[in-house]
């Protein structure tokens, strides 16, 4: 009984700031390029989407992405499959799929988010970057 309080009480904060956005101070300087992506940027900012093969959440925020880089114009949905790109995962620091990182319009890694986001978190942090 003790262990489930225990798991209970570590898991509903951890569940709470999952697919929130926030901000690393521009992610200590750090760029992609088209080369790194495999596509290329969006004209005004760029949504970088890590996934895994077998992510359910992952499906889900490719929709939620898919449909925002849809709504506004310049915004373009890069999806990264995490196990073919390690160094570039671990160069990033991801550490969990779905990860999504938003891109200005130079590359910069302006805001990221860890689990599946809302679409008005990902509106916001668009916002902010363009």
């Amino acid at each position: 009984m003790r262990a489930l309080a225990t798991a209970g009480a570590l898991g509903v904060p951890q569940r709470r700031r999952s697919g929130r956005t926030r901000v690393r101070g521009r992610d200590d300087g750090k760029r992609l390029g088209a080369e790194e992506l495999g596509a290329d940027l969006g004209e005004r900012a760029t949504l970088v989407q890590f996934s895994s093969a077998f992510c359910a959440p992952c499906r889900a925020t490719r929709r939620v992405l898919g449909e925002v880089a849809g709504l506004v114009p310049g915004v373009a949905h890069v999806e990264i499959d995490a196990e073919a790109h390690l160094d570039l995962v671990r160069r990033l620091d991801i550490l969990k799929t779905p990860t999504v990182l938003v891109l200005d319009a130079d590359g910069g890694v302006v805001r990221r988010a860890a689990g599946l986001p809302r679409k008005a978190d990902v509106i916001a942090a668009l916002g902010e970057v363009l």
